[in-house]
């Protein structure tokens, strides 16, 4: 994708009511300090409009992002930070449930695992969870400049392994250094929203029916 214009449009906490956006969205979910702004950041082509820190925990709010006026990124809030209170974390948690159940223009959920590591509990929670709630999320290992070339299929492997991947599952590794894996995210996005598309418009097609009809 050409990106021409990025605006962080949104920006909702706890109590905000969150907006009723007719654009197509793409969430971004993954533990706290897993490089989920640096991906954003790399994926709109700007080098700190999603803020970056070394300290976890930074988002704390669902950011969305309009991207050429065609669709919106949305960031959602770290998780697994163990430094903060069990009731931030509640919050946090009540608030990326509450954008899954209330996004009416939600075309895929994008679920950031860090690729050293195999998944942790909460990964895994948060794998499960959004499968739960209707989504196959797409999985994109992170910091794969990290790691030996050598050692990039037995890491992707353990992801795999460690989330209980389906075999037609998509992992996509990317790293914020060099862009690797950056296009194959986007095609994957834009893919997606059109089967969304595609599926909106086989609804409207059978809402559209009279039931009356030759009866």
């Amino acid at each position: 994708m050409i990106i021409k214009q990025v605006e962080l449009e949104t920006v909702c906490g706890y109590t905000s009511k969150l907006p009723d956006n007719d654009l197509p969205e793409i969430a971004f979910a993954g533990k706290s300090n897993v490089g989920k702004s640096s991906l954003i950041n790399a994926l709109m082509n700007r080098k700190s409009l999603a803020r970056t820190s070394s300290q976890p925990g930074k988002t704390q709010t669902i950011n969305y992002y309009n991207i050429n006026g065609e669709l919106y990124l949305v960031d959602l809030p770290g998780y697994g930070y163990a430094k903060v209170s069990k009731t931030e974390k509640e919050k946090w948690g009540k608030l990326i449930e509450r954008y899954l159940h209330s996004s009416k223009q939600l075309a895929a959920v994008f679920l950031l695992i860090d690729i050293r590591h195999d998944p942790s509990d909460n990964d895994r929670m948060m794998y499960e969870w959004i499968c739960a709630q209707g989504y196959a999320p797409v999985i994109i290992a992170t910091k794969s400049d990290k790691i030996k070339r050598s050692q990039l299929a037995k890491q992707l492997k353990a992801v795999r392994t460690g989330l209980g991947l389906p075999a037609e599952a998509v992992v996509i590794p990317f790293s914020a250094l060099n862009k690797s894996g950056r296009e194959e995210i986007w095609e994957t996005a834009e893919r997606l929203i059109n089967q969304a598309h595609a599926g909106d418009a086989d609804t409207d097609m059978v809402d559209d029916t009279d039931p009356t009809q030759g009866s």
